[in-house]
């Protein structure tokens, strides 16, 4: 039986490329048979909303505001993809008055309720976070079982590394694997623990890339959900070696 985990995948800089690594990583999980709820701590960008089709209400800073007393199931759209898990998603979208109440200290503590009761339904749970700043933020990393810090391959985000990893340190929450995002193939990175290389893909449409076995990214992307859940999925690809090349 697959035990809960979830883990907050935290940009180290805007623009790493968090909020397209939550959906892989999660269909990834959901390919592999296991159910997953995906929520959004990105408040400002509230990215995960471009991945529901249709009418959002309630969403996640709703859930933690004005509807605290509605069912999390109330806040979750099935994610429009054909796996043989479950792969829920439960965005933010919404004006900027709620946005700003969604960052308070007790909006916090019901985020982090939120998180605890979906680790409850789902086999998984991953949150979308944005460089640590925000409550919303700090609650998704105290709350999280394992935390892993998304850097995007350069120059300008490798700098960033040490800041954040210092910043999660600060708040008793460290990076348990740090994961380099949009990697040259070929290329060989000191001090991260997996890495991700760039997709074709370029439309919100053509997500999840790793739903297509077919593809290099596949396995590169599963390679780093093992390391960053510290679990072994059971998935095959056409190709051997495939994962050796991402590690």
């Amino acid at each position: 039986m697959t035990t809960s985990s979830s883990l907050a995948l935290v940009g180290v800089t805007g623009g790493a490329g968090t909020t397209r690594l939550t959906v892989e990583f999660g269909a990834t999980l959901a390919r592999a048979g296991r159910d997953v709820a995906l929520v959004d701590a990105a408040f400002a960008t509230q990215g995960l909303a471009t991945h529901v089709p249709g009418r959002i209400d309630p969403d996640v800073t709703a859930l933690v505001t004005d509807a605290t007393d509605l069912a999390l199931d109330a806040g979750l759209a099935e994610y429009p993809v054909d796996l043989p898990g479950r792969l829920a998603v439960c965005p933010a979208r919404a004006p900027f008055e709620r946005l700003a109440r969604a960052k308070t200290p007790e909006a916090a503590r019901q985020f982090e309720d939120r998180l605890a009761t979906a680790a409850r339904q789902f086999d998984h749970v991953i949150v979308d976070v944005p460089p640590v700043a925000d409550n919303q933020a700090l609650a998704a990393v105290s709350a999280a079982d394992r935390v892993g810090a998304v850097v995007p391959a350069t120059e300008r985000g490798f700098d960033r590394v040490p800041a954040m990893q210092d910043r999660l340190h600060d708040v008793n929450a460290p990076a348990d694997a740090v994961i380099a995002n949009r990697v040259d193939e070929g290329e060989t990175l000191e001090g991260v623990d997996a890495t991700v290389p760039e997709s074709d893909a370029t439309a919100v449409s053509d997500l999840p890339v790793c739903a297509d076995p077919e593809t290099t990214f596949a396995p590169a992307v599963a390679a780093a959900v093992e390391t960053a859940f510290e679990t072994t999925l059971d998935l095959s690809f056409p190709e051997e070696g495939l994962f050796d090349g991402y590690r």
